[in-house]
């Protein structure tokens, strides 16, 4: 009986995300950014990992009291190792803050003959905003 329910599972097929025809090429616009402003740092999987430390170390070491940090999809897992690296460098006088959610990204469709009309697409991808804020001054008595 058991087996009955697992080869029915097998057999049924899992959803995919729809795929746009053929006809059309997809076009990726940029995500919306929340907040602009110095302290705010996008993290992308393309930039050196040592540069958006280093942008992050000058920020702090220059007197910001808090930097802001997101990251999208497959940047998430360096967004994380970012702030880490950051809270062991100035060894406990930042701390983190997290939120995780989802974002709508938009895709364009722009037809391959003329005979088409144009379209778009939306999709989700999960996003994670890290707060790295200073909780005491270094060499100060506490």
């Amino acid at each position: 009986m058991a087996d009955e329910n697992i080869t029915q599972k097998k057999e049924e097929p899992k959803k995919k995300f729809k795929r746009p025809n053929k006809n059309y090429a997809v076009k990726k616009r940029l995500p919306l950014r929340p907040v602009e402003g110095d302290n705010v740092i996008f993290i992308t999987k393309k930039t050196n990992f040592k540069a958006q430390l280093d942008k992050c170390c000058d920020l702090l070491t220059k007197g910001e009291k808090e930097i802001i940090l997101h990251g999208l999809g497959a940047a998430i897992q360096r967004c994380c190792n970012l702030a880490l690296q950051l809270e062991i460098l100035f060894s406990g006088t930042y701390q983190i803050e997290v939120n995780t959610g989802t974002v709508d990204l938009v895709d364009d469709l722009e037809p391959l003959s003329d005979d088409l009309d144009f379209g778009s697409q939306v999709r989700h991808s999960s996003s994670i905003h890290i707060r790295v804020f200073r909780t005491a001054m270094l060499g100060a008595n506490q």
